[in-house]
């Protein structure tokens, strides 16, 4: 007899799947559908696009419990001496690993919320591994089969740490639930452990320092909010002597921007200095290179605006693992990971040499790419309406629920449809504050310009492909229309009968395109 019946080998291949799935890719949710068959609840699917919702879900809680029923039995089965191969036992401990996940999820966050508290290199008992302990000794230690080695469940309860970080990280940086906030969580979970996590668990998780992380995207879409996520999101090992873990994960994560900074000071921030080894030194100082542990990140904004010279002295960090304070002679090591972050279009840097080539194919081993404030929109309007109130609570606290009411009925009232928001959430957290202080925003004319100019806002719609065909046709039809200044051209050229043309014609857009701001400037049917 086998150790699972056909039934029961189906939703244990899901669940193992499923627990190794990126939870926000749609795969997730389809293999979660695929274990629970005809009792998937399709009216609240997507728990992965809501922080809040995760926890309780009742698929998750389904599965579970199924789960977890299903394992008592296939353990009483290889109890009394049942055959089973290696993929059975596998999927056995698959099923037990996901059930002591779930089991131990609340504990995880508790000891997360707590370390947030904690002072940088500090360390804190950690009392949910005794519980986690005896229950994977439980399940897993099968009498006359070789028990799973402690120092691997040491490693599955460091690892589930990870995870719950990792998944709460990713949700308090980044807000909204369009296409595009969704991708970029996925490729952060991407980033923190590989498209692969079974082999991220077995090898990759002591390697990742080796992979530097390259943010791209335009300014003001959240770079080091990435960054934050991915360098605060690390493994961290655990020590079942001291129930603690080896680092503290919210002091590990060191940020340095560019931004109006001498190159000197740039490289004395990095590498640190040595007293006396330029005006203004009048210490040691240790650099962020030195000061960061193993288990921490280092963070550049702005790596596009590296000095050539220093961009040489980062390579050589990059390849060899090794720098040298200003004013010394002695080497240091670097053993952290590495993040960088840039809006620069690093390919035409390179090509006008202001950007190493070589330092770029140090860097581009991982990249991740913020989306616009437009697209994120464009995707889904309710995005602006998500992003204003986490911006409110964030400025105001809990008392922020009136004010951000009061922000989107002001955009919707001043601020065209297609605004462009050329500044990104940035500029539209300075229009929150500025609504909140002066009832008001007013953004720079040139952006307006670019907005409410009808050729450029029909051309970024057609490249984002967000119009409906209908509305394209008749900004089409109108655009050709004022070129030609006339119905019966117009619809030469449009292939279209005229009367067509005319019924599509958009008088606002034609006053704009043809800068009459009074009269419809549209031609009679006389014409």
């Amino acid at each position: 007899m086998a150790l699972f019946n056909a039934a029961e080998r189906r939703f244990a291949k899901a669940v193992s799947d499923l627990a190794y799935t990126n939870p926000f890719l749609p795969e997730r949710i389809g293999r979660e559908r695929e274990a629970l068959g005809p009792e998937f609840d399709e009216k609240r699917a997507n728990w992965n696009l809501h922080a809040s919702s995760e926890g309780r879900h009742p698929n998750v809680e389904a599965i579970f419990q199924r789960s977890d029923r299903l394992i008592e039995r296939v353990r009483e089965r290889l109890t009394k001496g049942e055959a089973a191969s290696d993929g059975e036992l596998t999927l056995y401990e698959d099923l037990v690993l996901f059930v002591l996940y779930q089991c131990n999820r609340e504990g995880f966050d508790r000891t997360i919320d707590e370390g947030i508290a904690l002072r940088p290199g500090r360390k804190s008992t950690v009392a949910i591994h005794d519980d986690f302990a005896a229950s994977a000794a439980r399940f897993l230690s099968i009498p006359g089969r070789t028990a799973t080695a402690p120092a691997e469940l040491t490693h599955v309860f460091a690892l589930f740490f990870q995870i719950r970080r990792a998944f709460k990280n990713i949700f308090r940086f980044i807000v909204g639930a369009s296409a595009p906030a969704v991708r970029l969580r996925a490729e952060i979970w991407q980033s923190i452990f590989t498209h692969d996590t079974r082999r991220y668990r077995r090898t990759l998780f002591r390697r990742m320092a080796d992979y530097t992380t390259l943010v791209t995207g335009p300014s003001g879409t959240g770079k080091e909010l990435v960054a934050s996520a991915v360098g605060l999101s690390r493994y961290i090992p655990f020590d079942p002597e001291t129930r603690s873990f080896a680092a503290d994960s919210g002091g590990s994560f060191f940020p340095l921007n560019l931004s109006a900074m001498s190159p000197t000071l740039i490289e004395s921030e990095l590498f640190g200095h040595k007293r006396g080894s330029f005006t203004g030194a009048v210490a040691d100082r240790r650099g962020w290179l030195e000061v960061c542990p193993p288990l921490g990140s280092v963070f550049i904004d702005e790596i596009g605006d590296l000095d050539l010279s220093i961009q040489v002295k980062l390579l050589r960090v990059l390849q060899t693992r090794e720098f040298t304070p200003l004013g010394e002679t002695a080497l240091r090591r670097f053993e952290g990971k590495f993040i960088a972050a840039t809006n620069r279009d690093l390919a035409g840097e390179m090509e006008s040499g202001r950007f190493r080539k070589d330092l770029y194919y140090r860097l581009c081993s991982d990249i991740i790419e913020t989306p616009s404030l437009r697209e994120r929109i464009q995707d889904d309007p309710r995005e602006l309406r998500a992003l204003i109130t986490h911006l409110v609570q964030r400025i105001l606290g809990d008392e922020g629920a009136d004010v951000a009411e009061e922000v989107e009925a002001w955009i919707e009232k001043h601020l065209d449809r297609d605004y462009a928001w050329p500044g990104n959430v940035r500029e539209l957290e300075q229009c929150v504050r500025n609504v909140l202080i002066r009832k008001e925003y007013r953004p720079p004319e040139a952006s307006r310009a670019r907005a409410t100019e009808p050729r450029d806002a029909l051309a970024e719609a057609v490249r984002s492909a967000s119009l409906p065909a209908d509305e394209l046709l008749r900004r089409y039809c109108t655009l050709v229309y004022a070129q030609e200044g006339s119905l019966e051209r117009a619809a030469r050229r449009l292939r279209l009968d005229r009367r067509t043309v005319k019924a599509k014609l958009d008088r606002e857009m034609v006053k704009q395109l043809l800068g009459r701001p009074g009269g419809t400037g549209v031609a009679s049917d006389s014409e």
